[in-house]
């Protein structure tokens, strides 16, 4: 299923719908203004909090959380530098592991878990400015995890 995001996501407070490849209503975006540390929440369209995503406080190389029903269900780390691709980890409750990777600052680059792609972002094909798409390539995929660690990541790159 492919998601289209609006790159709306670096001004806190800012509130912006992600559609589904058909224009509908996927995903709420709700910054949350006034906090003493970045935070968002992605909401179903009936308002329901699926994930809460926030800066950690006292991070070195800066860190978000994901949190589902108030338990941490990842943590989004930056895992290395070269000048062509950007790498970051996401650690799971489960302890498994994502690899996120490519040009994340262009909006081109992929989630994978052991060698295996879980989803594929960008705008390489879209005309629209300023959007990109979160491609989730299995259907038996978290999607709203998904599109919460490229937020992540993106928010994490655009500050460094």
């Amino acid at each position: 299923m492919r998601y289209l995001v609006r790159d709306k996501i670096f001004a806190i407070g800012d509130d912006y719908w992600i559609e589904d490849e058909h224009g509908r209503h996927a995903f709420l975006v709700d910054g949350k203004a006034l906090r003493l540390r970045d935070t968002l929440e992605l909401k179903d369209p009936a308002g329901r909090v699926l994930v809460t995503l926030r800066a950690k406080v006292l991070s070195l190389r800066g860190a978000m959380t994901i949190e589902r029903d108030g338990h941490t269900l990842a943590t989004v780390s930056r895992k290395r530098l070269s000048l062509l691709r950007n790498h970051y980890r996401v650690s799971l409750a489960d302890g498994s592991v994502l690899d996120v990777s490519g040009r994340i600052l262009d909006r081109e680059f992929a989630v994978e878990r052991d060698g295996e792609l879980l989803a594929r972002i960008s705008r390489k094909w879209l005309r629209v400015r300023d959007t990109y798409a979160v491609d989730v390539v299995r259907d038996d995929a978290d999607a709203a995890l998904l599109i919460a660690v490229a937020v992540c990541v993106i928010r994490m790159s655009e500050k460094e």
